[in-house]
């Protein structure tokens, strides 16, 4: 069950319970027309701030499964997602990372970028956006 959503006739902002109770300073997806935008996501423990204990593995593990989750609250699903940013503290992490990530998707994937990325939040190891459709075609929702 998600919040009401907030809407301007073009654009919804979209906040479930469980992220609106972070008290964090951006809308969990924002969704424009059949397009949505999910802000970055990273390996924290649901409904905290502390990151997955375990190294790239586990917080590649729970950045996707934090991803996973907040479509599903808005009833989406991984198979919406068509486009994945992912930032890493170190570009060494590229290998460790599509292991855990090809765990998520199946043929044919979204488009991707990955790159370097120095200080992100948190101290975590990495960091995910993805952008998604709302009526993909052969998925409900």
């Amino acid at each position: 069950m998600t919040d009401a959503p907030t809407t301007n006739k073009t654009v919804e902002f979209l906040n479930s319970p469980a992220f609106s109770a972070l008290g964090l300073p951006f809308s969990e997806i924002v969704r424009v027309g059949n397009t949505l935008y999910l802000s970055g996501q990273m390996g924290n423990l649901p409904g905290t701030l502390t990151l997955a204990p375990g190294g790239i593995e586990a917080q590649a593990r729970q950045t996707l499964l934090n991803i996973k989750s907040t479509l599903e609250a808005h009833g989406y699903s991984m198979a919406h997602v068509v486009k994945c940013t992912v930032m890493l503290a170190d570009m060494n992490d590229w290998r460790a990372f599509n292991a855990v990530y090809t765990t998520f998707f199946t043929p044919p994937y979204p488009a991707r970028s990955a790159f370097g990325a120095s200080g992100l939040a948190l101290g975590g190891r990495l960091e995910m956006e993805v952008i998604a459709v709302a009526n993909m075609p052969g998925c409900s929702a």
